[in-house]
């Protein structure tokens, strides 16, 4: 019966380390200005558009908001912002794109990745219904993707994937 202490004892030093980050903790760590670029699909069964985007992000304890915009063929450029609050293992917001209307955000973190359900404001790909994730990669970089289902094969696709780094 010596493993139930010694677990309980590995599993307190852990949480004191600091090896599970707060929620505060995490959302300054992607606070920021942040640029670079990535792909989005312009309709299902298309070709990935190349765009290049900047975003700010601010954070508080238990929140954070990003505005930012993207070009695509150096002429179009759209802006998106996103306002999500944080709190009992949770997070629920809203997000503002193309359509100009907000879409509701409603997830979980694990480890450094935000997991959100869309509910698009409008229907897009057939359904209004889409998950995005916020990955921090690394201290510098952040990865933002938006995916989809292809209702007709059932598949999952990705419909915007952004690299974005620190600058």
């Amino acid at each position: 019966m010596r493993v139930l202490p010694f677990a309980a004892l590995i599993a307190a030093s852990l949480l004191s380390s600091g090896a599970f980050a707060s929620e505060e903790d995490f959302l300054k760590s992607i606070e920021g200005q942040w640029t670079g670029g990535g792909k989005v699909l312009t309709k299902l069964g298309g070709d990935n558009v190349n765009v290049s985007c900047r975003m700010q992000s601010a954070a508080e304890a238990e929140s954070f908001s990003m505005d930012g915009s993207c070009r695509a063929m150096v002429v179009v450029t759209r802006t998106f912002k996103a306002k999500v609050k944080a709190g009992g293992g949770s997070y629920s917001g809203t997000y503002v794109g193309v359509s100009g209307k907000p879409s509701s955000l409603a997830g979980s973190r694990a480890g450094d990745t935000i997991d959100l359900d869309v509910t698009w404001a409008n229907e897009i790909y057939g359904d209004r219904a889409a998950r995005m994730t916020i990955e921090k990669v690394g201290a510098d970089r952040l990865r933002i993707r938006t995916i989809d289902k292809d209702l007709s094969s059932g598949r999952s696709i990705v419909t915007t994937e952004l690299d974005l780094r620190r600058s």
